[in-house]
């Protein structure tokens, strides 16, 4: 035993890392309610005048859930002089989880049976002799001597069976004095033994009752036995309870999760008949621990006799302190983001749960960072903690690639392709606006303005050269720079004149909007030869150049990033979490959820990855580039699990990856032609990478060899660079002649240029 005892001790502090249980206790909060909860006494003073009443039986505690009723009832009950039974429903029974009952809810009578065996099973067997409830006995420390007792009278009886002739001739008391103490002690033993066996068979049948008479498959019951109330079905039971026990007071807890007000009238009624009952010594008081809403109003105030109001501790706007203060207890102020915890507090209500969530943090971190590198990202895995504890089942079904979470992920190539098809439209819609544009046959917006008034021009008389419009008169001449131009070529009548000093006539002409085109207005028009402008067409080509760019980064964005882009599509996950979806949608919106799960629910084993391997894996998931020597022990099984979208990032320029990669360029030929874009796009940030693979890197001539001939710009821009004496000597070493004729074109050109 003490072996396993110190076995179990080194595995803790193996798991934890702690010296004792000084260092336990601050690394772990119990979830049990507090006898703390009530320092000022204010709920106890309450709960001391309800309890000395005579005229108040019915207590009720109310608040919402998570408020700290169970806490106060512990706390009052430190104090309480009188003798309290407890009661808790909170044990789940089958049907709550939709395996029995009508419609998965719990019945009345699996409520009532709950309540009866907590409360009988509560006392003492020895306490009620006489209950039909029958439960094992566990022998006290005098069974040993009852059962001698027990022999020596069985002993004593056949003993005067045997002397039965002289028991009725009456020799068996001769001589009545102390010389024939051995009969007359036997006898006295004898009969006070048969009396007390036969006073025990008589106490034991008052506890008897017949439920039914069966005949094989036959069983005579009464008819309504399934429906009735079970309190009220052993209500002889419970005053029974009562009278043999001196408790006073019963606590029930966690009644109102049922919604089933009719077990409340049920209690109330058997309170009544409990106090009224004359065998009851003492009052019995009930104290309901529920909810606000239970009752409306009225009917609240008329079933208790008295309502305590508990005022909750913990609430949406007050939770970040709570949270803050767990953070604080395990010393993760500095991992933790601060707005990350006021975020995510907005969503957490209870003290329970933060304080269990916390618990569960300093085991998850204690395994998962034995090395003590610190290289997750400790919001994550808090996050990870409080989806696993706000969504359980959700958090089950993960590990079987189904729920929520996983459905979201399972969705993130066709987000992709998604995207990649919004953006593929955008481009050829600008592209077929840049065609449409330079189709238009005017050579600006003057010419088209001529044309309409051209059109308008030929609807006059022919001797009419002035036009009249909006109490302004000017020459025809003048019209296609008219200040309302529009709305003169979309009117359907003008005033015209052959003088400028009158002699107006009103002339009806079809509009000439419609005359010139049909199909399009002058609006439109005007709109399309603007972009026919080289301006237009310059800021349009940029537009589709930053979609192709951003076609080319959907690979390498975040998933959180893809998952708000296609918000609309994922809407449709989220629609059975009820209350719990925002709390989900914060946590993969902003990315704390996201595809690299897996790093923080389950224990990494070496297999055919090393532990470095692993680390580097980790940290190009979490958008972190490790360093340019980084060790990497297994390349291959590396390369393998990298996406192919990782070799154009900044990940691949890894020392021992180049390595394996430049070794046969030929197989890994496209990765190694995304590693160059890459490095051609970032040449200046590449280079502690270039000072590393130039030292110590074992590929550099097949390195410098792919870097001139995907890259025709490297040799010139390399001999611009800070680092130009680097990189000239190793083309000069290594390549081919080739080789130096392109770099030192590509001189000439830049300096040309």
């Amino acid at each position: 035993m003490n072996f396993f005892r110190w076995l179990r001790g080194i595995s803790f502090k193996r798991l934890f890392g702690m010296g004792g249980s000084t260092e336990a206790r601050a690394k772990f909060v119990d979830l049990a309610p507090t006898s703390k909860a009530d320092e000022e006494g204010i709920y106890a003073e309450a709960l001391e005048f309800a309890t000395t009443n005579p005229d108040v039986s019915n207590i009720a505690l109310t608040g919402p859930y998570g408020s700290g009723k169970s806490s106060v009832i512990k706390s009052f009950l430190r104090t309480y002089r009188g003798n309290a039974l407890q009661i808790s429903l909170a044990a789940f029974l089958p049907e709550a989880d939709g395996m029995g009952g009508s419609n998965g809810k719990i019945s009345k009578q699996e409520i009532e049976r709950s309540i009866l065996q907590q409360m009988l099973y509560g006392a003492d067997a020895n306490n009620l002799p006489l209950s039909r409830f029958k439960r094992i006995q566990s022998p006290k420390w005098w069974a040993g001597g009852v059962s001698l007792l027990i022999v020596l009278g069985g002993i004593a009886l056949w003993y005067l069976f045997q002397s039965r002739a002289d028991l009725v001739s009456g020799e068996f008391f001769t001589p009545f004095d102390r010389s024939n103490w051995f009969n007359l002690g036997v006898f006295a033993f004898g009969f006070v033994f048969l009396w007390r066996s036969l006073h025990h068979i008589y106490l034991k049948s008052f506890g008897m009752s017949l439920k039914g008479v069966s005949l094989k498959d036959v069983e005579i019951a009464p008819e309504a036995a399934e429906e009735e109330s079970i309190l009220n079905r052993h209500l002889d039971e419970i005053i029974y309870f009562f009278q043999s026990t001196s408790y006073d007071l019963v606590v029930v807890e966690d009644l109102d999760r049922f919604e089933n007000p009719d077990i409340f009238v049920t209690l109330r009624e058997i309170n009544g008949l409990i106090n009224a009952n004359a065998g009851v010594r003492q009052q019995v008081r009930f104290l309901y621990a529920l909810r606000d809403d239970m009752f409306a109003n009225t009917d609240r105030t008329k079933f208790f006799e008295f309502i305590v109001p508990v005022v909750p501790i913990i609430s949406h706007s007050n939770s970040i302190d709570k949270v803050l203060e767990q953070g604080q207890r395990l010393s993760l102020d500095k991992r933790l983001d601060k707005q990350f915890l006021r975020d995510v507090s907005r969503y957490l209500n209870d003290l329970r749960l933060i304080r269990n969530i916390f618990n569960e943090y300093a085991i998850y971190v204690a395994n998962l960072e034995q090395d003590e590198e610190n290289i997750l990202d400790a919001n994550k895995l808090l996050a990870i903690l409080i989806y696993k504890n706000v969504l359980p089942s959700d958090f089950e079904e993960l590990h079987q690639q189904k729920g929520v979470l996983a459905s979201l992920l399972s969705q993130y190539d066709d987000m992709i392709a998604s995207s990649e098809a919004n953006y593929k439209s955008k481009i050829s819609e600008i592209e077929g606006e840049i065609a449409s544009a330079q189709k238009q046959l005017p050579r600006d917006v003057d010419e088209l303005r001529k044309i309409y008034a051209m059109a308008l021009i030929q609807n006059l008389p022919p001797d009419h050269h002035y036009i009249r419009f909006s109490n302004s008169s000017f020459p025809v001449g003048q019209l296609p720079g008219h200040k309302e131009f529009e709305k003169i070529i979309a009117a359907d009548q003008v005033n015209s004149s052959p003088h400028s000093n009158g002699g107006w006539y009103q002339t009806r002409l079809p509009i000439t909007e419609t005359v010139v085109d049909q199909h399009n207005s002058f609006a439109a028009r005007k709109e399309e030869n603007e972009r026919k402008s080289a301006k237009f067409i310059a800021q349009s080509g940029l537009e589709i150049r930053e979609l192709k760019s951003k076609i080319n980064a959907l690979r390498t964005q975040k998933f959180s990033e893809v998952v708000r882009a296609n918000s609309a599509q994922t809407e449709a996950c989220f629609e059975g979490l009820g209350d719990r979806a925002e709390l989900m949608k914060f946590l993969v919106f902003e990315g704390f959820l996201d595809d690299t799960y897996y790093q923080y629910t389950s224990l990494f084993h070496s297999g055919r990855l090393s532990p470095n391997d692993n680390k580097f894996l980790i940290q190009i998931r979490s958008f972190n580039s490790p360093d340019p020597d980084f060790q990497i022990d297994s390349p291959a099984e590396v390369v393998a699990a990298m996406r192919d979208e990782d070799f154009g990032q900044s990940y691949v320029l890894n020392r021992h990856l180049m390595d394996y990669l430049l070794k046969d360029s030929i197989k890994h030929k496209s990765r190694i032609s995304k590693a160059i874009d890459y490095i051609s796009s970032n040449f200046k940030n590449c280079d502690p990478f270039f000072s590393s693979y130039y030292e110590r890197g074992a590929q550099v001539p097949a390195l410098v060899s792919s870097l001139v001939s995907l890259w025709p710009g490297f040799g010139a821009v390399a001999t611009e660079s800070a680092h130009s004496t680097a990189h000239v000597a190793r083309i000069v070493a290594y390549p081919l002649e080739q080789i130096m004729r392109e770099a030192a074109r590509d001189l000439d050109t830049v300096h040309l240029g």
